[in-house]
């Protein structure tokens, strides 16, 4: 009789060689894209935006994939327009996919609604953040996001514990969310090193938390509607939404700390 064979990378690790690769692919795109700046980020953030859309169109209203994909190519072509516009007044056409999507059959309407306007005020702010603040803000902000939740992923499965909100997202650890704001407080100080303001090194954390909240508000949105993940796009990390959960709520935070105070960030 042969000698069973050990299960433990199938069930722990058994999805990090595909994450690792898609995570590879992700970020030279991405690391182009933020590199060049200007056309190339922001048809970056358009495509995502849509996607992102559709996704959460999709898990909302099943019976309807058809509207989906129409709503995902409206919120695509009013990003355009808003970013082609340059004006403070077109703004307001953000609302539009988000009021849009209330239309048809379609559960938990609020909650599509809030989180739609989220996904759109991010696309925007993405963009706005990149040609305003700079190439070293947009790539803080990124690697805070990315190296929080490579820190959380990689504490989570080896440390495990008590977890931080069961009821909405069962695999998420207190010992990964903690490993995460002290991995963001790290890429803060780096990043004052660099000519960053010191300030970055207790809002970095701050804006890890943001991006985990974000996180667990798509978790709540995959529960409602009896799904794993947002779409199967991205192979070992399941959606688009799924991937940039975490940078919609770190971009909203950055907008409405913005709205009080100058960002201590990076140029370039």
């Amino acid at each position: 009789m042969s000698a069973p064979q050990s299960t433990a990378p199938a069930g722990r690790w058994g999805d990090l060689k595909k994450r690792v690769a898609s995570a590879i692919v992700m970020l030279a795109l991405g690391g182009v894209a933020i590199w060049l700046g200007g056309a190339a980020f922001a048809l970056l953030a358009i495509v995502v935006t849509g996607l992102m859309i559709w996704e959460l169109s999709t898990m909302t209203g099943p019976s309807a994939s058809g509207n989906a994909i129409l709503l995902g190519v409206i919120a695509a072509g009013v990003l355009a327009l808003v970013l082609f516009l340059h004006s403070p007044f077109a703004l307001a056409l953000l609302v539009l996919p988000p009021l849009a999507g209330l239309w048809g059959s379609r559960q938990d309407r609020p909650i599509f609604g809030l989180y739609a306007l989220g996904i759109m005020l991010t696309g925007y702010g993405l963009v706005a953040l990149r040609e305003g603040q700079g190439l070293g803000a947009i790539t803080w902000i990124v690697a805070v996001v990315v190296i929080s939740d490579v820190a959380g992923y990689f504490a989570g499965r080896t440390l495990g514990g008590p977890k931080f909100w069961p009821r909405i997202s069962p695999k998420k650890t207190w010992s990964g969310t903690v490993a995460g704001w002290i991995g963001a407080a790290v890429i803060g100080w780096l990043f004052t090193l660099v000519g960053g303001g010191a300030a970055l090194i207790w809002m970095s954390p701050l804006v890890a938390f943001a991006g985990q909240m974000g996180d667990i508000a798509e978790s709540w949105i995959k529960r409602r509607a009896g799904v794993k993940d947002s779409s199967s796009l991205i192979p070992g990390h399941g959606g688009v939404m799924d991937r940039f959960d975490a940078l919609l709520g770190a971009v909203l935070l950055l907008l409405l700390i913005s709205q009080f105070m100058p960002l201590p960030l990076t140029g370039g």
